[in-house]
């Protein structure tokens, strides 16, 4: 896990994780709903698709569209386990996420979200 500071500095020299942004529809839910719920989506997301071992499609499992919670995992590099690796030094081939690294992967994209509140 990094430095928070440091890995929004490296993913805003990305040129394809700087390229999401929160617009439209998804910004509309995010002002609707409010980040509280938002972020439980958040952690049941991380829970099922991002958190098991193996999960089932890694690399494939996020949606590019139609939920804030998508759109941060892609703009932060949390959208998969190989993604988790690079940019966030966790483990990617059977290692089931520890409560430690769901709560960073929250607070990550937990801060990237407020930006737009």
């Amino acid at each position: 896990m990094r430095d928070l500071d440091l890995l929004f500095e490296k993913l805003s020299k990305s040129r394809f994780r700087s390229s999401f942004n929160l617009k439209g529809k998804e910004l509309e839910y995010l002002n609707s709903k409010g980040l509280e719920v938002i972020m439980d989506h958040g952690r049941d997301f991380i829970d099922e698709r991002l958190a098991p071992a193996n999960p089932p499609n890694d690399g494939k499992q996020t949606p590019m569209r139609n939920h804030p919670v998508f759109i941060a995992q892609h703009a932060t590099g949390t959208c998969c386990r190989k993604c988790l690796q690079k940019w966030h030094g966790i483990p990617a081939k059977d290692h089931e996420l520890s409560e430690d690294e769901k709560n960073y992967v929250i607070i990550v994209l937990e801060l990237w979200l407020k930006c737009y509140l």
